[in-house]
């Protein structure tokens, strides 16, 4: 019988040391969360229109068309370096 008694108190201790741990995490959870909402932007930046993209010729880097210069051959590159790279290996 006593051990019955040990038993049923060790049951409620755990059970309530769960309970209060749980309660615990949702706390904290909910102010991770207020938090996050807190550094959020008011509102999300506006997203512009997809750009053409072309692929340097000396790298193979793809890269949007308004960044991309004009080459010899009607060929893009991504940066001077690589059009003067391909310019001086033509000749």
């Amino acid at each position: 019988m006593k051990y019955l008694l040990v038993l049923a108190v060790l049951w409620i201790a755990i059970w309530l040391w769960r309970k209060n741990r749980r309660e615990e995490m949702r706390d904290a959870q909910r102010e991770r969360m207020a938090k996050a909402q807190q550094q959020r932007p008011a509102a999300p930046t506006a997203v512009g229109a997809p750009q053409a993209m072309v692929r340097c010729a000396h790298c193979g880097l793809h890269l949007p068309a308004s960044d991309a210069i004009a080459g010899p051959d009607d060929a893009v590159y991504c940066s001077t370096a690589h059009r003067q790279a391909a310019v001086a290996a033509r000749g």
